[in-house]
């Protein structure tokens, strides 16, 4: 679509003056290494594709493609913060509710402020995970996941569907990996196992506290 519309690529190319310290043959073959003179020559420096910064150039219904996709990035990251809340913290919130400890009003909203906090703590370096170590990302390849991520879980939390929402953001970072040949796989693979085991391990301590609580009753 984005070709279609005639939005291409831009790589950035960084260009500007260095300085350089010019030492006399003479005083090289002294003690002293003091420069003397200094010449500015221009210099080019391509960044490889890796670090070097991609940007989308040409215009979409009158507007900057650049400053559209970043409004909409702002907008979709928006959506995925509504979605991890709309579809966590009614099932964290449950739990509560079972023990008739809590009211509903005060269950969701002690639910929301742990998960503020701990989002504060530790969202960091989740963040680092999924934006850099899943696979490399352009600016449109992450408002794609984000646009996915969003969409698929605010429709399975109105229907009631138990889905986990950083699994469907992994999932769609592995897709675009995959498709784009950038996924980087050892992480992936960890990603993956640490799915694998969590559920069995999450049973087996489930049995134990439950076995646990009724022994001692």
């Amino acid at each position: 679509m984005r070709r279609k519309v005639g939005i291409e690529k831009e790589t950035c190319v960084c260009m500007g003056t260095e300085t350089l310290a010019v030492l006399p043959a003479t005083i090289l073959r002294g003690s002293t290494m003091t420069p003397t003179t200094t010449q500015i020559l221009p210099t080019l420096t391509v960044g490889t594709e890796a670090t070097c910064q991609q940007r989308y150039t040409g215009t979409l219904f009158g507007l900057s493609a650049r400053t559209l996709l970043d409004a909409l990035h702002f907008l979709s990251a928006g959506m995925v913060s509504f979605a991890r809340g709309l579809n966590d913290t009614p099932k964290i919130a449950a739990m509560l509710l079972v023990g008739g400890t809590l009211s509903p009003l005060a269950a969701l909203v002690g639910v929301a402020l742990v998960m503020a906090v701990g989002g504060v703590l530790n969202a960091k370096r989740v963040a680092e995970t999924m934006s850099h170590r899943v696979t490399a990302m352009d600016p449109g390849q992450g408002f794609t996941a984000n646009l996915v991520t969003s969409t698929i879980v605010i429709l399975a939390s109105k229907l009631g569907l138990p889905v986990s929402t950083t699994h469907v953001s992994c999932g769609a970072l592995f897709g675009i990996g995959t498709v784009m040949r950038q996924a980087h796989w050892n992480m992936i693979a960890g990603i993956l196992l640490a799915w694998v085991t969590t559920l069995p391990l999450a049973t087996a301590l489930g049995a134990l506290g439950f076995l646990a609580l009724t022994v001692g009753l």
